[in-house]
Protein backbone atom coordinates (compact mmCIF):
# COMPACT_ATOMS: atom_id res chain seq x y z
CA UNK A 1 0.00 0.00 0.00
CA UNK A 2 1.09 3.56 -0.64
CA UNK A 3 2.34 5.49 2.34
CA UNK A 4 0.31 8.44 3.56
CA UNK A 5 3.06 10.83 2.42
CA UNK A 6 3.04 9.38 -1.10
CA UNK A 7 -0.75 9.60 -1.25
CA UNK A 8 -0.63 13.24 -0.16
CA UNK A 9 1.84 13.97 -2.97
CA UNK A 10 -0.61 12.45 -5.42
CA UNK A 11 -3.30 14.85 -4.25
CA UNK A 12 -0.96 17.84 -4.61
CA UNK A 13 -0.25 17.39 -8.32
CA UNK A 14 -3.80 17.64 -9.75
CA UNK A 15 -4.56 20.57 -7.44
CA UNK A 16 -1.37 22.26 -8.62
CA UNK A 17 -2.58 21.91 -12.20
CA UNK A 18 -5.87 23.52 -11.14
CA UNK A 19 -3.96 26.40 -9.51
CA UNK A 20 -2.06 26.93 -12.77
CA UNK A 21 -5.41 27.29 -14.52
CA UNK A 22 -6.46 29.79 -11.86
CA UNK A 23 -3.25 31.71 -12.46
CA UNK A 24 -4.09 31.94 -16.16
CA UNK A 25 -7.47 33.40 -15.28
CA UNK A 26 -5.89 35.94 -12.94
CA UNK A 27 -3.29 36.86 -15.54
CA UNK A 28 -6.06 37.32 -18.10
CA UNK A 29 -7.70 39.89 -15.81
CA UNK A 30 -4.40 41.76 -15.36
CA UNK A 31 -3.79 41.75 -19.12
CA UNK A 32 -7.29 43.12 -19.73
CA UNK A 33 -6.79 45.94 -17.23
CA UNK A 34 -3.53 46.79 -19.01
CA UNK A 35 -5.32 46.90 -22.37
CA UNK A 36 -3.63 43.78 -23.75
CA UNK A 37 -6.77 42.03 -24.95
CA UNK A 38 -5.12 39.45 -27.19
CA UNK A 39 -2.92 38.29 -24.33
CA UNK A 40 -5.95 38.19 -22.03
CA UNK A 41 -7.87 35.99 -24.46
CA UNK A 42 -4.83 33.78 -25.01
CA UNK A 43 -4.38 33.28 -21.27
CA UNK A 44 -7.95 32.01 -21.03
CA UNK A 45 -7.24 29.55 -23.84
CA UNK A 46 -4.22 28.26 -21.91
CA UNK A 47 -6.50 27.86 -18.88
CA UNK A 48 -8.56 25.45 -21.02
CA UNK A 49 -5.54 23.17 -21.24
CA UNK A 50 -5.04 23.06 -17.48
CA UNK A 51 -8.77 22.62 -16.91
CA UNK A 52 -8.73 19.57 -19.14
CA UNK A 53 -5.63 18.17 -17.47
CA UNK A 54 -6.40 18.38 -13.75
CA UNK A 55 -9.22 15.84 -13.74
CA UNK A 56 -7.28 13.41 -15.91
CA UNK A 57 -4.21 13.71 -13.67
CA UNK A 58 -6.36 13.13 -10.57
CA UNK A 59 -7.92 9.98 -12.04
CA UNK A 60 -4.58 8.71 -13.28
CA UNK A 61 -3.09 9.05 -9.78
CA UNK A 62 -6.30 7.83 -8.11
CA UNK A 63 -6.35 11.15 -6.28
CA UNK A 64 -9.85 12.48 -6.91
CA UNK A 65 -11.31 14.30 -3.90
CA UNK A 66 -14.15 16.62 -2.90
CA UNK A 67 -11.52 19.26 -2.18
CA UNK A 68 -10.23 19.02 -5.74
CA UNK A 69 -13.75 19.28 -7.16
CA UNK A 70 -14.49 22.45 -5.19
CA UNK A 71 -11.12 23.99 -6.04
CA UNK A 72 -11.71 23.24 -9.71
CA UNK A 73 -15.09 25.00 -9.60
CA UNK A 74 -13.59 28.08 -7.96
CA UNK A 75 -10.81 28.13 -10.53
CA UNK A 76 -13.33 27.79 -13.36
CA UNK A 77 -15.40 30.67 -12.01
CA UNK A 78 -12.37 32.97 -12.11
CA UNK A 79 -10.81 31.73 -15.37
CA UNK A 80 -13.99 31.17 -17.38
CA UNK A 81 -16.42 33.48 -15.61
CA UNK A 82 -14.84 36.61 -14.16
CA UNK A 83 -11.88 36.91 -16.58
CA UNK A 84 -13.89 36.67 -19.84
CA UNK A 85 -16.60 38.95 -18.43
CA UNK A 86 -14.07 41.67 -17.60
CA UNK A 87 -12.40 41.17 -20.98
CA UNK A 88 -15.58 41.58 -23.00
CA UNK A 89 -16.73 44.51 -20.86
CA UNK A 90 -13.47 46.45 -21.21
CA UNK A 91 -13.10 45.67 -24.91
CA UNK A 92 -16.63 46.06 -26.21
CA UNK A 93 -19.36 46.66 -23.62
CA UNK A 94 -18.08 49.68 -21.69
CA UNK A 95 -19.79 52.21 -24.05
CA UNK A 96 -23.15 50.76 -23.01
CA UNK A 97 -22.64 51.79 -19.40
CA UNK A 98 -25.03 50.04 -17.02
CA UNK A 99 -26.35 47.71 -19.70
CA UNK A 100 -22.79 46.66 -20.49
CA UNK A 101 -21.64 45.85 -16.97
CA UNK A 102 -24.96 44.21 -16.13
CA UNK A 103 -24.50 41.90 -19.12
CA UNK A 104 -20.98 41.06 -17.93
CA UNK A 105 -22.20 40.37 -14.38
CA UNK A 106 -25.07 38.23 -15.67
CA UNK A 107 -22.51 36.05 -17.43
CA UNK A 108 -20.56 35.58 -14.18
CA UNK A 109 -23.70 34.89 -12.13
CA UNK A 110 -25.07 32.32 -14.58
CA UNK A 111 -21.63 30.72 -14.77
CA UNK A 112 -21.60 30.34 -10.98
CA UNK A 113 -25.08 28.80 -11.05
CA UNK A 114 -23.99 26.43 -13.82
CA UNK A 115 -20.97 25.27 -11.80
CA UNK A 116 -23.02 24.78 -8.63
CA UNK A 117 -25.62 22.74 -10.50
CA UNK A 118 -22.93 20.61 -12.12
CA UNK A 119 -21.38 19.77 -8.75
CA UNK A 120 -24.77 18.66 -7.41
CA UNK A 121 -25.87 16.71 -10.49
CA UNK A 122 -22.56 15.27 -11.69
CA UNK A 123 -23.36 11.72 -10.47
CA UNK A 124 -27.02 11.81 -11.50
CA UNK A 125 -26.90 12.71 -15.19
CA UNK A 126 -26.03 10.82 -18.36
CA UNK A 127 -22.23 11.12 -18.78
CA UNK A 128 -22.70 11.48 -22.55
CA UNK A 129 -24.22 14.92 -22.07
CA UNK A 130 -23.82 18.14 -20.14
CA UNK A 131 -26.99 19.86 -18.92
CA UNK A 132 -26.63 23.46 -19.99
CA UNK A 133 -23.67 24.98 -21.80
CA UNK A 134 -20.50 24.39 -19.73
CA UNK A 135 -18.89 27.59 -18.50
CA UNK A 136 -15.55 26.85 -20.24
CA UNK A 137 -17.42 26.55 -23.54
CA UNK A 138 -19.24 29.84 -22.91
CA UNK A 139 -15.92 31.51 -22.11
CA UNK A 140 -14.52 30.00 -25.28
CA UNK A 141 -17.13 31.80 -27.36
CA UNK A 142 -16.20 35.13 -25.76
CA UNK A 143 -12.41 34.91 -26.02
CA UNK A 144 -12.38 33.45 -29.53
CA UNK A 145 -14.85 36.13 -30.62
CA UNK A 146 -12.45 38.77 -29.32
CA UNK A 147 -9.51 37.19 -31.15
CA UNK A 148 -11.57 36.79 -34.33
CA UNK A 149 -12.94 40.34 -34.22
CA UNK A 150 -9.53 41.90 -33.56
CA UNK A 151 -7.95 39.90 -36.39
CA UNK A 152 -10.58 40.66 -39.02
CA UNK A 153 -12.23 43.90 -37.86
CA UNK A 154 -9.71 45.58 -35.57
CA UNK A 155 -10.83 47.51 -32.49
CA UNK A 156 -14.61 47.86 -31.97
CA UNK A 157 -14.92 51.39 -33.33
CA UNK A 158 -18.32 50.81 -34.90
CA UNK A 159 -21.44 49.88 -32.94
CA UNK A 160 -21.72 46.52 -34.74
CA UNK A 161 -19.17 44.68 -32.60
CA UNK A 162 -20.50 45.91 -29.20
CA UNK A 163 -24.05 45.02 -30.25
CA UNK A 164 -22.89 41.55 -31.26
CA UNK A 165 -21.12 40.99 -27.95
CA UNK A 166 -24.04 42.27 -25.88
CA UNK A 167 -26.41 39.93 -27.69
CA UNK A 168 -23.94 37.04 -27.35
CA UNK A 169 -23.44 37.55 -23.61
CA UNK A 170 -27.17 37.34 -22.87
CA UNK A 171 -27.57 34.24 -25.04
CA UNK A 172 -24.59 32.50 -23.40
CA UNK A 173 -25.91 33.31 -19.93
CA UNK A 174 -29.25 31.74 -20.81
CA UNK A 175 -27.64 28.64 -22.34
CA UNK A 176 -25.53 28.01 -19.23
CA UNK A 177 -28.53 27.84 -16.88
CA UNK A 178 -30.83 26.11 -19.36
CA UNK A 179 -31.64 22.39 -19.44
CA UNK A 180 -30.43 22.07 -23.02
CA UNK A 181 -28.19 19.04 -23.50
CA UNK A 182 -24.68 19.32 -24.90
CA UNK A 183 -22.60 16.36 -26.03
CA UNK A 184 -19.73 15.86 -23.57
CA UNK A 185 -17.44 13.94 -25.93
CA UNK A 186 -16.43 11.54 -23.15
CA UNK A 187 -17.77 8.42 -24.85
CA UNK A 188 -16.24 9.47 -28.18
CA UNK A 189 -12.79 9.68 -26.64
CA UNK A 190 -13.15 6.48 -24.64
CA UNK A 191 -14.76 4.22 -27.24
CA UNK A 192 -13.36 5.49 -30.54
CA UNK A 193 -9.73 6.25 -29.87
CA UNK A 194 -8.71 6.04 -33.55
CA UNK A 195 -11.45 8.46 -34.63
CA UNK A 196 -10.49 10.77 -31.79
CA UNK A 197 -6.88 10.71 -33.00
CA UNK A 198 -7.92 11.56 -36.57
CA UNK A 199 -10.08 14.44 -35.34
CA UNK A 200 -7.21 15.71 -33.17
CA UNK A 201 -4.76 15.67 -36.12
CA UNK A 202 -7.25 17.55 -38.32
CA UNK A 203 -7.84 19.99 -35.47
CA UNK A 204 -4.13 20.81 -35.21
CA UNK A 205 -3.79 21.15 -39.00
CA UNK A 206 -6.67 23.58 -39.46
CA UNK A 207 -5.73 25.44 -36.27
CA UNK A 208 -2.30 26.13 -37.72
CA UNK A 209 -3.78 27.56 -40.93
CA UNK A 210 -6.51 29.85 -39.57
CA UNK A 211 -6.31 29.90 -35.74
CA UNK A 212 -8.63 32.83 -34.99
CA UNK A 213 -11.29 31.84 -37.50
CA UNK A 214 -11.17 28.14 -36.67
CA UNK A 215 -11.37 28.59 -32.89
CA UNK A 216 -14.23 31.06 -33.30
CA UNK A 217 -16.21 28.67 -35.52
CA UNK A 218 -15.44 25.72 -33.24
CA UNK A 219 -16.57 27.43 -30.04
CA UNK A 220 -19.62 29.04 -31.63
CA UNK A 221 -20.55 25.78 -33.33
CA UNK A 222 -20.47 23.92 -30.03
CA UNK A 223 -22.61 26.57 -28.35
CA UNK A 224 -25.16 26.21 -31.15
CA UNK A 225 -25.00 22.41 -31.15
CA UNK A 226 -27.23 22.14 -28.09
CA UNK A 227 -29.92 24.23 -29.76
CA UNK A 228 -29.66 22.14 -32.92
CA UNK A 229 -29.90 18.92 -30.91
CA UNK A 230 -32.96 20.28 -29.09
CA UNK A 231 -34.60 21.16 -32.41
CA UNK A 232 -33.80 17.67 -33.73
CA UNK A 233 -35.38 16.01 -30.69
CA UNK A 234 -38.48 18.23 -30.90
CA UNK A 235 -38.92 17.52 -34.60
CA UNK A 236 -38.46 13.79 -34.08
CA UNK A 237 -40.86 13.57 -31.12
CA UNK A 238 -44.11 14.10 -33.10
CA UNK A 239 -43.04 11.32 -35.47
CA UNK A 240 -42.49 8.95 -32.54
CA UNK A 241 -45.83 9.91 -31.01
CA UNK A 242 -47.54 9.25 -34.34
CA UNK A 243 -45.89 5.81 -34.61
CA UNK A 244 -47.00 4.92 -31.07
CA UNK A 245 -50.54 6.10 -31.81
CA UNK A 246 -50.63 4.06 -35.03
CA UNK A 247 -49.45 0.98 -33.15
CA UNK A 248 -52.13 1.42 -30.50
CA UNK A 249 -54.83 1.77 -33.16
CA UNK A 250 -53.73 -1.49 -34.76
CA UNK A 251 -54.15 -3.23 -31.42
Amino acid sequence: MKSEAAQNKNYVLPNLVTILGLFCGFYSIIATLNGNYVMAASATLVAFIFDGMDGKVARMLNATSDFGIQLDSLSDLVSFGVAPAILVYKWALAPYGRLGWMAAFLFVACGALRLARFNVQTKKIDPRFFVGLPIPAAAGVIVTSVLFAKEFFGDPNSMTVPVWFTFTIYILAFLMVSNIKYYSGKTFIQQKSYNALVVFVLFIFVLGLYPELFLFLLSTGYALSGLLYLAYVRLKQPKRDKEVETGENKL
